[in-house]
């Protein structure tokens, strides 16, 4: 591959060239080196340092960016988290996204019976433990029955934080966020409810699948922003809207509804809301419209994507819920056989910056927002971005933001879709 040229040493080491997305700017011409599992020098290719000089490889047509990090995914490759009961499945899915880009990834649960949350949060932080996953994802079941979704309508409950502590010690520290509706009872009730809950087990709760009052999703985010700024070890952490405007009641002039309420506290720097910009989920002005409000570092790209993510239209299961994916759209199916709801999504998180980009959003805003911030908002202050002394992971893709070769913590993934 021209963009690598390799060093001697103990060490597996390189040097790779082309445009370099770092967090703040785009290099045209620029040189990556990385030693061991480390990026050792980000800059132009003119000012390698001389120790590298004779490594550095011609000029390339390559882009490198840094891994991507997923906070919503519920799986691929024909596997799904909600759904797997080994870890070769849990790993299936991880290695799907692995080979496209995604460095890092929770790995994310669905409504389900309190005791199966349980026992899927246990192995899923099995798969966080072996370095799998970055940690792991419930959305519900402490959800809203109007704007479900694809949520199972069976088994959404009112606000419990004793099924919060249970799903915390399940996980073992590995349980990252919760998505949580604020109407609920139970989710916002002061002293013991289920914000408190979360904080208190080290995850962050994140506000979505509700009809709430742009009233009500106020005092939810305000909740969240005074328990994380009390908590030490919180460190100046956020908590974040599931994927903004799926799943919740319509932003409207007379009834702004939870969406207004996002967008003010995002635009605060109080919370970091999701985007699905898959070109399914939402409108590419809605994409570019939301960018412009909040920033980069106030959103994530997530892909919020299922099991069919690399495999196609078909049938499949997400959770409890049948699902039919049909012109690369996935749908709940009805009980009459009919489509429902979308059913997450069936993209990469790579393919989600492409069409980011291609919305009109900067390259280097849509990258940081897929990689930077959600790496920050999970507290993970090494990953996401290309800076010396920052983990080596990275993705080398084409012109058109295709993957040709992945590396992470140093070392390129064998699986890929390209090896060349």
């Amino acid at each position: 591959m021209s963009a690598v040229t390799s060093l001697p040493g103990a060490e597996p080491s390189f040097v790779l060239r082309g445009r370099v997305v770092t967090p703040d700017d785009v290099l045209d011409d620029g040189a990556v080196v990385v030693q061991g599992v480390q990026l050792r020098w980000v800059g132009p290719a003119a000012e390698v340092p001389e120790r590298w000089r004779a490594a550095v490889p011609a000029a390339t047509a390559d882009t490198l960016l840094p891994g991507l990090v997923d906070i919503h995914c519920h799986g691929g490759g024909g596997a799904s988290f909600p759904d797997a009961t080994t870890p070769d499945e849990v790993a299936t899915a991880a290695r799907e996204h692995l080979a496209h880009g995604t460095t890092s990834l929770v790995g994310s649960l669905v409504t389900a019976a309190a005791d199966v949350l349980v026992e899927r949060a246990a192995l899923l932080a099995d798969a966080v433990d072996a370095g799998v996953l970055a940690g792991i994802h419930a959305e519900g079941p402490f959800l809203s029955y109007d704007r479900r979704g694809a949520q199972s309508p069976a088994d959404l409950v009112p606000g419990d934080p004793a099924l919060v502590r249970r799903l915390v010690e399940a996980s073992r520290g590995t349980l990252v966020t919760m998505t949580v509706a604020p109407e609920i009872p139970g989710v916002v009730a002061p002293p013991d409810d289920v914000m408190a809950a979360l904080v208190a087990g080290g995850a962050l709760p994140s506000v979505g699948h509700t009809d709430a009052s742009a009233e009500e999703a106020e005092a939810a985010i305000a909740r969240a922003v005074e328990l994380l700024r009390a908590d030490p070890f919180a460190a100046g952490r956020r908590p974040t809207a599931t994927h903004l405007f799926n799943g919740m009641r319509p932003l409207h002039h007379r009834e702004p509804g939870p969406v207004a309420a996002c967008l003010a506290a995002a635009a605060r720097g109080e919370l970091v809301v999701e985007l699905v910009a898959d070109g399914t989920h939402l409108a590419d002005a809605t994409v570019r419209t939301v960018f412009e409000l909040v920033g980069p570092d106030a959103i994530m790209l997530v892909t919020d994507a299922m099991a069919a993510t690399g495999l196609g239209d078909g049938d499949y299961r997400l959770g409890p819920m049948a699902v039919r994916v049909a012109d690369g759209v996935a749908r709940i199916v009805q009980p009459d056989g009919s489509a429902g709801s979308i059913a997450g999504g069936i993209a990469h998180l790579l393919d989600v910056v492409r069409c980011t980009v291609r919305a009109g959003v900067p390259l280097a805003h849509a990258v940081r927002a897929a990689s930077l911030t959600p790496a920050d908002v999970l507290g993970f202050r090494d990953l996401g971005r290309l800076v010396a002394g920052h983990r080596a992971d990275l993705v080398v893709v084409d012109d058109d933001l295709r993957p040709r070769r992945v590396m992470r913590q140093g070392a390129w993934v064998a699986d890929g879709p390209a090896t060349a």
